[in-house]
């Protein structure tokens, strides 16, 4: 009994017996499964494997923002005055004994990019000296009071736990980035590129076991003599042992292939240009560094002319990334250590000392000096600066 479509046995409807095909010598059936993708955990330890210990374009990217903003000087304010030396500054040029401020600070913001958050612990040593020690993030949890607000940061290693108060005059600091739906942590940026970010990982794999299989699609040898038959077990091991031992490895890529008669080769996968291969890793390495602020340019990566040449790109970074970054971080350190030192203590940054702004300054100065209306005094106040005399 032939089987019928369900709604060919409708009323109207004429019934159709299924039509039937006779393959001759042989068959083929594909079967084509689309699986679900498989993402990248969004935890702190799953984004530093995955991003910055795997992925050359996170890596690189990250270093860059927190190399870049170590580098750049602090500076203490009272009132108006600048000054030039103060102890918060030397505290942060050797917040540790173990670290310099440049490494205190390049730790600090690898955990604001990977993380989304940034715990420091002030702790006063048997001596009477501060010091300041970063938390790993992934060792942390904000704990909370009764009404929701963060009080206390809960510290673990191993089976040691130590409670460290956020509050007024406490020893913890948090910084976090803004997170549109988490009130007590902040958002990594690189989540925020996850999928791009696998993706690169994923065609780097693939590029790895291209290598590992000679360099070739995975495909099938198909046998059909025109006599008909099959390979004998001693013929089928002998061809299984001959494709290992010839075609397969890096240094066999490329390498033809010998088939004898009935034997024929077929391909079972895309090849790199039917997925636009490198056009995907390059669009993912543009994601990963849109959603990390540095333009792609400074990275090596094709396609992209968004900024004229290498110096725009370099001052936009700086511009829209860096500073940001710096100035945030130094209003969170300014509030959370200068109550320590009394007094209308401000901490904030020397902008004439950071190294990518130098032809923005440089241009500034020679249309400040060409200006023939302003006096001597007026020139200096216009590039900040204060009176002859006066610094």
């Amino acid at each position: 009994m032939a089987w019928t479509w369900p709604w060919a046995r409708r009323p109207g409807r004429e019934i159709f017996a299924a039509e039937r095909k006779q393959a001759g010598g042989y068959g083929f059936v594909a079967l084509h499964a689309q699986g679900e993708a498989r993402w990248t955990r969004r935890d702190y330890a799953a984004l530093a494997h995955e991003g910055y210990m795997r992925n050359p374009v996170a890596h690189r990217a990250i270093r860059l923002i927190a190399e870049a903003a170590a580098a750049i000087p602090w500076v203490v304010y009272e009132g108006e005055m600048e000054l030039d030396e103060h102890p918060l500054t030397e505290l942060l040029a050797r917040p540790n004994h173990a670290q310099a401020g440049p490494s205190f600070m390049e730790a600090l913001y690898g955990h604001l990019l990977l993380s989304g958050n940034a715990f420091v612990e002030r702790v006063e040593t048997e001596t009477g000296a501060r010091e300041l020690h970063l938390l790993r993030p992934d060792r942390v949890t904000v704990l909370a009071d009764v009404k929701g607000w963060p009080v206390a940061l809960e510290y673990r290693v191993a089976e040691t736990r130590r409670r460290i108060s956020l509050d007024e005059g406490g020893n913890g600091l948090h910084l976090k980035l803004f997170h549109p739906i988490d009130d007590h942590y902040g958002f990594p940026p690189l989540s925020a590129a996850l999928q791009a970010l696998d993706i690169h990982n994923a065609a780097a794999r693939w590029n790895k076991a291209l290598l590992d299989n000679s360099a070739r699609p995975s495909g099938a040898l198909v046998y059909a003599p025109k006599e008909g038959g099959n390979l004998t077990d001693e013929q089928f091991e002998r061809l299984k042992a001959e494709l290992e031992d010839g075609y397969s490895g890096a240094a066999r890529a490329g390498r033809p292939l010998l088939l004898e008669g009935g034997l024929d080769w077929k391909a079972m996968s895309l090849t790199p240009r039917d997925m636009d291969f490198m056009e995907a890793k390059n669009g993912a390495a543009r994601d990963i560094a849109l959603a990390l602020g540095v333009p792609p340019m400074l990275l090596g990566i094709p396609g992209d002319n968004t900024y004229a040449n290498y110096q725009e790109a370099n001052r936009a970074f700086y511009r829209l990334t860096v500073l940001p970054l710096v100035g945030r971080t130094a209003r969170e350190l300014g509030r959370f250590l200068a109550p320590i030192f009394g007094g209308d203590v401000r901490l904030s940054f020397d902008l004439d000392q950071v190294e990518g702004l130098a032809a923005e300054r440089e241009a500034l100065w020679k249309r400040v000096n060409e200006a023939t209306f302003l006096s001597d005094d007026e020139k200096r106040e216009a590039v900040g600066y204060g009176p002859n005399g006066r610094g």
